[in-house]
């Protein structure tokens, strides 16, 4: 069978989350946006190992709430202020992992994303013991990344680097900017929302499709570790230009610079305040060939942008977060059953039928790849703009042999 699943969350016991992030909510909500797994992210914390432990258990490292599954997961930022996502196959493991690292941790029962002192090869050696997966998070975004405080995956992980199986892509990086880096073609890309709300437009705005047995954790496991058959089938995300970290920009006015203009500038911008590195110049840097080479084993990404932002454009908003908004992202979900229907698999003249002429009429330039984006950096998000007759639009960084659709993926 074919699921799609976000892997990467927070829980309401993170720093800057919502008080919706909780497993009943997210039950409800992840359906909507048409996922199927969901990992729990923060399961060190004990109050959220609380509500963990108040699912139905299907097996020892998969719960069911609301026929939503959940796995195993937590992100840790270790004593490089590299964030790592790690993947647990049972309670058993959370508790033996959060015994090993408990004292090299102050906050770890006060922050859902707990500081740990240790660093990559110390954390992926722990995770080894208790056979729990461990990865990158976000890999190059210019804060918190491995690829901002590392030039390889061995000097992250040292002797360790070979047991790491995936890598997470974050939201201003996609297959073609990752595949122009040689020691990343044996890894899994994994595409997921980081999101610290349940609101459409954070929840699964990015996400990966696998092909496995069951949605368990056994089964997503082998599909990260691409075996018994079990692998990615399509990565889906943002275009990369609207993640916040795509281009170099100041992060107080957030003007943008090219990577030799923030270089002469030694990275200060004019108003005084740095001009943070963005992921493409970043990557620029460390990459092995100028052009993405995609191993045998790499699925098509897909381009997708969260339904509630193209109705904010098409109906005049400033924000997805209106109330004009939610009731039109409403009416569609309420047809259509999921997000990723009305964006991709729903009939065009269905859709006019059930929303306004400017939001269906906004679908379809989405569809037709016509969607202008201008790009984030500096910690702003990038944003989309409807193309008119005088304005160009921004291509897909992927090239197009490479590009799919969910058409050729259903679930």
């Amino acid at each position: 069978m074919l699921i799609n699943a976000d892997l990467h969350i927070h829980s309401r016991f993170s720093a800057a989350t919502s008080d919706q992030m909780d497993l009943e909510t997210l039950s409800r909500e992840a359906p909507r946006k048409g996922i199927q797994v969901v990992a729990t992210g923060d399961c060190l914390h004990g109050g959220w190992l609380e509500q963990i432990r108040s699912c139905a258990r299907i097996d020892d490292g998969t719960f069911e709430r609301n026929g939503m599954r959940f796995i195993l997961s937590t992100e840790v930022e270790d004593i490089h202020r590299v964030h790592q996502l790690l993947y647990f196959p049972s309670l058993s493991a959370v508790e033996a992992f959060k015994e090993q690292v408990r004292p090299f941790s102050k906050n770890l029962e006060t922050d859902g994303r707990p500081n740990i002192a240790l660093g990559g090869a110390e954390l992926a050696a722990l995770a080894k013991d208790v056979e729990a997966l461990i990865g990158p998070a976000h890999a190059f975004t210019p804060w918190t990344s491995m690829y901002a405080y590392h030039d390889s995956l061995a000097d992250c992980y040292g002797d360790l680097a070979s047991y790491v199986s995936f890598v997470e892509l974050g939201l201003s990086a996609d297959t073609s900017y990752a595949d122009t880096i040689d020691e990343l073609h044996r890894l899994t890309f994994l595409t997921n929302s980081d999101s610290h709300s349940p609101h459409p437009v954070r929840l699964a705005r990015e996400f990966t499709r696998f092909s496995v047995g069951e949605p368990t954790f056994a089964e997503v496991r082998k599909a990260i570790l691409r075996t018994g058959g079990n692998k990615p089938v399509l990565n889906v995300g943002l275009p990369p230009q609207e993640g916040k970290y795509n281009e170099s920009a100041c992060i107080a006015c957030y003007t943008h610079y090219s990577f030799e203009d923030a270089e002469r500038r030694r990275w200060k911008c004019r108003c005084g305040k740095r001009i943070k590195k963005g992921v493409r110049d970043r990557i620029a840097q460390i990459a092995t060939r100028k052009e993405p080479l995609h191993p045998e084993h790499r699925p098509p990404y897909l381009h997708l942008i969260p339904l509630a932002e193209i109705i904010t454009k098409a109906v005049g908003q400033h924000t997805p977060f209106s109330q004009t908004v939610s009731k039109r992202w409403e009416e569609l979900i309420v047809e259509f059953g999921d997000e990723i229907s009305v964006l991709v698999d729903g009939d065009m003249s269905r859709i006019r039928r059930v929303t306004t002429p400017a939001i269906a009429d906004a679908i379809q330039l989405f569809r037709d790849h016509k969607v202008v984006i201008i790009p984030g950096g500096g910690g702003k998000y990038g944003s989309i703009e409807l193309p008119s007759e005088t304005t160009s639009v921004v291509v897909p960084s992927m090239p197009v042999d490479r590009q799919s659709s969910l058409l050729d993926f259903k679930a």
